[in-house]
């Protein structure tokens, strides 16, 4: 099995905030990420994926489909974008990156296996960069591995 990781970069900007609480139970809760006026960030998106290698590629993904589908669910949805305001999702949702990390995996997840059918390449991994202190991770798989289809 190899896992190769492909790295993608978006800023976008929000503003943490629970409708729910105070202004200052929200000041409190979020500090400088509760500024009215939002925030942004240079977020570093890193994609995992595994499988075996193809003999007739000599690759683990076809990285042309695979950097399609991440400008076209991910790409296109966050840069240069007000998440509070502009990303549907999350007009009642905080865009914590925890959040938004969540969203990220769940529109994959939709459109993998019509990108990529069969049980190869995986998604393995999903790490999102927020600054130089947070970074989030989640592992996409199961415990237990998919058959290897015939090449």
């Amino acid at each position: 099995m190899i896992r190769l990781t492909r790295r993608y970069r978006f800023s976008a900007s929000h503003r943490l905030h629970c409708r729910e609480l105070s202004d200052q139970r929200n000041r409190e809760l979020f500090g400088a990420c509760n500024n009215p006026f939002g925030h942004g960030h240079d977020y570093v998106l890193e994609l995992s994926v595994r499988g075996p290698v193809d003999e007739s590629s000599g690759r683990v993904v076809h990285l042309g489909e695979l950097d399609k589908l991440i400008r076209g669910e991910i790409l296109e949805t966050f840069q240069h974008k007000n998440i509070n305001e502009q990303v549907p999702e999350f007009a009642d949702t905080i865009p914590s990156t925890e959040n938004l990390l969540a969203d990220i995996e769940r529109r994959l997840a939709r459109r993998w296996s019509s990108v990529f059918p069969g049980p190869w390449p995986a998604l393995d991994r999903i790490r999102i960069r927020e600054t130089r202190h947070n970074i989030f991770e989640t592992s996409t798989e199961t415990s237990t591995e998919p058959s290897p289809r015939a090449i």
